[in-house]
């Protein structure tokens, strides 16, 4: 039980709790929004299983983490270019944001029915939304548990790390669904964003490195746009409901 008193397991266990969560959020925006077509006594329950599976794909890919750092190793060449396992989860995980964000902004903007393409019944829609969760999950772990391995080499401080992080993200995640469902702008805008991050893990595939910073100064200046855009929209609705009432006139016509 020395960890307890070690100050640099302790540091190295708050900064990978952080990094975590921030390397989550894509996670969060994601699932929220494929939740949100569910029926809605179903979002809860769905949103938590969805995080529960995207805590149990990290443990299980730290637990056998010789198979991971494994995949960073060459399969094939094509064009004198190395490609990995890692590569080819990173290419077809993008594709697959590209795919389902681009699918999603289509259905907002042409006002289609949003359960069209999927199985019919409750527990069909369930299966189908856990199995594009569980594909979601892989992707964005895979980057995540490589960066926890970089930065701390206790598996236990790890895995502690991923738990606190999934709980917190539970516990904000039907904040956040709600918040995004309340506001289809901030929706379009996540889906936005979510192609960005699908050209990232392209791009990454192919060995050409974007700065995440970049990416995430680029989100948090346009989540700020959008919440002043939000703020004054509610002011100038809330400034229409309280305009001054119909005055009745005094004089009589005729006389």
């Amino acid at each position: 039980m020395e960890w307890l008193t070690s100050p640099e397991i302790w540091v190295a266990f708050f900064t990978l709790t952080a990094l975590e969560i921030v390397l989550g959020i894509d996670n969060i925006i994601m699932i929220s929004i494929l939740v949100s077509r569910m029926p809605k006594h179903m979002q809860q329950r769905t949103r938590i299983f969805g995080l529960a599976l995207a805590m149990v794909t990290r443990i299980l890919l730290l637990l056998s983490i010789t198979w991971v750092m494994r995949l960073t190793a060459d399969l094939f060449v094509v064009f004198d270019q190395g490609i990995s396992g890692r590569d080819l989860i990173l290419f077809f995980g993008g594709l697959f944001l590209l795919w389902k964000s681009s699918q999603e902004i289509y259905h907002g903007l042409e006002g289609e029915d949003e359960t069209s393409d999927e199985p019919g019944g409750a527990g069909g829609k369930f299966f189908y939304t856990i199995i594009q969760i569980a594909i979601i999950d892989i992707v964005f772990s895979l980057d995540s548990v490589i960066t926890a391995v970089g930065m701390v080499s206790h598996v236990p401080v790890m895995i502690a790390a991923i738990i606190v992080a999934v709980l917190v993200m539970m516990l904000c995640a039907g904040a956040i669904s709600n918040f995004i469902d309340k506001h289809p702008s901030l929706k379009m805008l996540a889906l936005s964003f979510l192609i960005v991050v699908g050209t990232v893990l392209i791009a990454e595939s192919f060995d050409v490195h974007v700065p995440k910073g970049y990416v995430y100064f680029a989100m948090a200046f346009s989540l700020a746009v959008e919440a002043i855009n939000i703020k004054m929209r509610t002011a100038m609705a809330k400034k229409k409901q309280q305009s001054d009432p119909v005055k009745l006139r005094k004089d009589i016509p005729g006389q």
